[in-house]
């Protein structure tokens, strides 16, 4: 790949909103980052006509978009449209997100992910399994039909080499510590959600190797007064928490509250996305129940929430709005807070020499003009 400069664009670097600099592309990767004024005459130069140049977004928690579902058919395929219809929103690294189903659909779920990685399909880092092994006290759209606990078969299974990395949403109260430990020690990356916890137990979830949060506040035990539950638990943690900021999901003022009572580099913006992102049908079908979107989340006949019609762009423009952040803040939750949560900082999520060229360009109103990955733009892709 030609060496090419991006220029004339305000860049949320490191040390915050920076003008005047140009990056330059090498090899997919960032090369240097210098004034803009020291860039040497012949090299290529890509000018960006002044808009706002991000990490790109990286999404834990995709479950459709593009008008197809993983869990209905997860192939290559699949993943490739979800990848696609999510891209045009910014999102330059993606886990498509599996919902509970028996553990036939989780390996086929894990071998189209392998498979999509070796075909190169842009931006897959892993599979997010989101249940089942999760509490049935708070299911939410899952089917408890297929709830189950960890065994051997299942951590077997997980533990495999499948080339990304696979994050497991599980409910601590409900597995086997030792299993748990299993499963963090061999690599694979746990979040506690769709759970019943106490504080204490949550605790020891966290302490067998537990380092995320699945939509905090969302499908788990609330925080009262004498019974901290499990968002007690972890917002007094050191754990990576999902948000979806819909506006629905949770109200803002609550989420304003979270960011005061906990490291703000450790909540990550998620989409829990449904298929109508990026397409234009607004229904669908969910393991038998039909789901509507409106308003941005997607509900059951009956006013059950059934995951989100929001993309990475739109949750960043609502974490500016409805929470109050500054773009550098909002831009490390879209971005680099999801990196570090997968072990992947040193590879992607920030503006910096040495990482990989996976960018997003927006226009002053925070609309997505331009993505790259690994320096290719999505025209060139």
């Amino acid at each position: 790949m030609s060496r090419q400069a991006l220029v004339n664009a305000r860049m949320v670097a490191e040390d915050g909103l920076r003008d005047g600099l140009a990056l330059v592309i090498e090899d997919g990767r960032i090369a240097a980052l210098l004034p803009s004024v020291d860039l040497p005459r012949d090299a290529e130069r890509r000018d960006l006509g002044g808009g706002v140049l991000l990490p790109g977004f990286i999404d834990t928690q995709v479950n459709g978009g593009g008008g197809v579902l993983l869990n209905d058919a997860p192939t290559v395929d699949t993943i490739a449209r979800i990848g696609a219809a999510h891209r045009r929103f910014g999102t330059t690294g993606f886990l498509p997100t599996l919902i509970s189903d028996d553990l036939a659909a989780v390996e086929r779920a894990l071998g189209a992910m392998a498979a999509a990685r070796a075909a190169g399909v842009p931006g897959v880092l892993g599979l997010h399994i989101e249940g089942p092994f999760i509490s049935p006290h708070r299911a939410g759209i899952h089917d408890p039909r297929y709830f189950r606990s960890l065994d051997e078969a299942a951590v077997a299974l997980l533990v495999r080499d499948w080339g990304g990395r696979v994050m497991l949403t599980l409910a601590p109260e409900r597995n086997d510590p030792a299993l748990v430990r299993r499963l963090a020690g061999a690599g694979v990356i746990l979040s506690a959600g769709h759970t019943d916890a106490t504080h204490a137990e949550m605790a020891a979830g966290f302490a067998h190797g537990i380092t995320g949060v699945t939509h905090l506040f969302n499908a788990m035990s609330p925080l009262g007064s004498r019974t901290p539950g499990a968002v007690g638990a972890a917002l007094e943690s050191g754990a990576w928490c999902g948000l979806i900021v819909d506006g629905v999901h949770v109200d803002p003022a609550v989420l304003r509250l979270a960011l005061r009572c906990h490291a703000p580099d450790r909540f990550m913006l998620v989409t829990d996305a449904m298929p109508p992102v990026g397409a234009d049908a607004d229904g669908f079908v969910l393991q038998g129940k039909a789901i509507r979107a409106r308003d941005g989340a997607c509900f059951d006949e009956t006013g059950r929430l059934a995951g989100a019609d929001l993309d990475m762009a739109a949750a960043l423009r609502n974490a500016v709005a409805m929470l109050g952040l500054d773009l550098p803040a909002a831009s490390r939750m879209a971005s680099g807070a999801p990196a570090a949560f997968l072990g992947l900082a040193h590879e992607t999520g920030r503006i910096a020499p040495g990482l990989r060229a996976d960018l997003v360009l927006l226009d002053d109103a925070l609309m997505v003009r331009e993505s790259w990955i690994g320096g290719r733009s999505l025209g060139d892709a």
